[in-house]
């Protein structure tokens, strides 16, 4: 590697990293637990192509372990569950599964006609 430091990685950080998401770890526990900092899972997962593998992998055990406690905890199985919280985590953890507001895009060609306010107006 010419001009930098040497790479920390290893390729059993793959394994590591699909393990944390199956026990339900974010982002940042897997930089925790591999000893680095965030950005730099992002830079592996860049030049990697097994990593950014292994952290999709990761992100969806992850959502299976939530989605499985909240079901759990919905029939009783999880004492001492906070709903409000656990509603908070998925819905900033799995945004694109959890959010209330979906955005929608559409194409118009030709002229927009837009009216504010009512007919009282």
């Amino acid at each position: 590697m010419a001009g930098g430091r040497p790479t920390k990685y290893k390729p059993e950080f793959c394994e590591i990293a699909i393990e944390c998401g199956k026990q339900g770890m974010g982002k940042a526990e897997i930089a925790s637990r591999l000893g680095v900092v965030r950005e730099t899972l992002w830079d592996w997962g860049n030049k990697k192509p097994e990593f950014s593998n292994a952290l999709k992998r990761a992100y969806e055990e992850g959502l299976s372990w939530w989605e499985r406690k909240g079901r759990e905890a919905t029939f009783g199985g999880v004492e001492g569950f906070n709903s409000t919280s656990y509603i908070f985590q998925m819905k900033n953890r799995f945004k694109e599964d959890w959010r209330d507001k979906h955005d929608h895009s559409v194409e118009v060609s030709g002229e927009i006609e837009i009216v504010i306010g009512g007919e009282d107006e």
